[in-house]
């Protein structure tokens, strides 16, 4: 019995001198007193050498030993796992707030155009933005070497065949004329690209919204309904517009649609350039070959299109004036976007 006590006096110095510097050291600690084969096992099986009018003592000193073991490891345990690896950082208290995510000023732009125009019977339409040459050009009246391929610098993927990312979701309008029947009332949102310098008015790659609707009686005069109605929704009652003659190869007659500058509220400025006005987006019927080309009757049906830049859009409408804050992931930008 005295040898024991005396084996355990020198365990329990060992035990209050020990200050484990990290991790490792109190898990060899633990695998020292506390493990399997550790100290406190062994000591405990000693108690078949003690004589039986002193296994009562022996037991009430073992056990005071193992608590003193077991206090000694869930001490430091505890403050290792509040303490990282001993920098003094309690991660208990409250840690530095996040930033928090927002939505993105060009989605809640498109989310709003969308919302607008399925107010009125339009449904979305997608499609994939690596095209064939078919669906971005030849099927949209330009045939190669058509020189309104030179209007747009294009991202070829590849040449053999022609392979492209897409410069307009008109791609998209021509999938749905491909493969849906008539009447069709769709708007086409997406990513669109083309190979052009970058600055504050231009990039190398923006966001879309087209639409398309082709039925019977199909007028001019429907097309301009349809877009008067989305910008006293998108930018007010009070917003101007205009319609200006244009060209685009698949639509005939083709327009240009301007509003009031919404900056400058038409006295003009450096984004009107002085005129009070801003083009918004390009319109018109859909011209009859086009129709042709996917097997619909122009003596039958009728129909417009239009296409409108979501950066535009959003600059007009929340006064940004230069077109690569939109993909910089600055977060003081960014911010002032949180309440949308």
């Amino acid at each position: 019995m005295s040898h024991l006590k005396e084996q355990l006096a020198q365990y329990e110095q060992e035990i209050q001198a020990f200050t484990p510097a990290n991790t490792d050291e109190l898990e060899a600690f633990r695998i020292r007193f506390l493990g399997t084969k550790g100290i406190v096992k062994q000591v405990f099986g000693e108690m078949k050498q003690v004589p039986a009018n002193e296994k009562k003592e022996a037991g009430q000193l073992l056990n005071a030993f193992k608590q003193l073991a077991e206090a000694k490891f869930e001490a430091y345990l505890s403050l290792q796992n509040n303490t990282h690896e001993g920098s003094g950082i309690d991660i208990t208290l409250p840690g530095t707030t996040l930033n928090k995510g927002t939505r993105h000023p060009l989605s809640v732009t498109e989310h709003e155009i969308i919302s607008i125009f399925e107010k009125i019977g339009f449904s979305v339409a997608t499609g994939p933005e690596i095209e064939d040459d078919w669906h971005n050009f030849t099927s949209l009246n330009m045939p190669e070497h058509h020189p309104a391929r030179d209007m747009q610098d294009t991202f070829y993927v590849s040449q053999n065949p022609d392979w492209v990312l897409r410069t307009h979701t008109s791609s998209v309008q021509a999938r749905v004329m491909e493969s849906q029947p008539m009447p069709v009332r769709v708007i086409c949102p997406g990513t669109v690209y083309r190979n052009e310098t970058i600055s504050a008015r231009a990039h190398c790659f923006f966001h879309q919204v087209e639409g398309l609707y082709i039925d019977k009686n199909v007028s001019f005069a429907d097309l301009k309904q349809t877009l008067y109605y989305f910008v006293k929704e998108m930018f007010g009652e009070n917003t101007k517009i205009r319609f200006r003659p244009s060209y685009f190869p698949f639509t005939e007659p083709s327009a240009e649609m301007d509003i009031s500058c919404t900056i400058c509220g038409g006295s003009g400025c450096n984004i009107c350039k002085h005129t009070g006005w801003v083009e918004i987006l390009g319109c018109g019927m859909v011209h009859p070959n086009m129709l042709r080309n996917f097997n619909i009757d122009p003596d039958v049906y009728t129909g417009y299109a239009f296409g409108m830049g979501v950066e535009r859009i959003t600059q007009l409408k929340y006064q940004v004036n230069d077109l690569r804050l939109y993909s910089q992931n600055d977060i003081r930008f960014l911010k002032q976007f949180q309440s949308l």
